[in-house]
């Protein structure tokens, strides 16, 4: 489902998988980023994040 994200869930996603990062949450791509938010967006564009999105609805 990557590249269907609006904005809002992206920066959803990308804040989650930063606080889990500066956690101490184990990095899932090689990077040489040092920034929580900068390792996210590399997984994010990686596409190996592990988070889905539910669309509301009943």
């Amino acid at each position: 489902m990557k590249g269907t994200y609006n904005r809002y869930e992206k920066a959803r996603i990308l804040g989650a998988r930063a606080l889990q990062v500066s956690y101490g949450a184990p990095v899932l791509v090689e990077t040489a980023q040092s920034e929580p938010i900068l390792i996210a967006a590399e997984e994010y564009d990686a596409g190996v994040l592990p988070f889905t999105v539910n669309r509301g609805g009943n």
